[in-house]
């Protein structure tokens, strides 16, 4: 049975967003991404206490493609370390499911 997962990455900018968006779904390592604006995040980083405002990408895919999907983001992130975790999808509307698995390809 086909494994699903939700991938959530942070990026600074729309423009950062539809760059990795357009990668995972035009090369089938995602069925689709969400951009949600207007994230605050606070975070440390390099010792120094920072506040910015960020774009959530939500990312749904199938847990054997998470490396080469994490590979992607990476490479199109201007970020040094991009946050990029998934989260198992342990139920759903089996329709919706059965969606992402004919989209998504290795």
């Amino acid at each position: 049975m086909e494994e699903f997962i939700i991938v959530m990455s942070t990026v600074p900018s729309r423009d950062a967003g539809l760059v990795i968006a357009n990668v995972l779904v035009e090369n089938r390592l995602a069925a689709c991404v969400n951009i949600i604006p207007g994230l605050t995040s606070v975070y440390i980083w390099k010792d120094k206490l920072c506040t910015d405002e960020e774009h959530l990408l939500i990312i749904k895919s199938r847990k054997e493609l998470f490396i080469d999907l994490r590979d992607a983001i990476k490479m199109n992130h201007p970020y040094e370390v991009p946050e990029i975790v998934s989260i198992p999808v342990t139920d759903g509307f089996a329709p919706y499911l059965k969606w992402i698995g004919e989209n998504t390809s290795k």
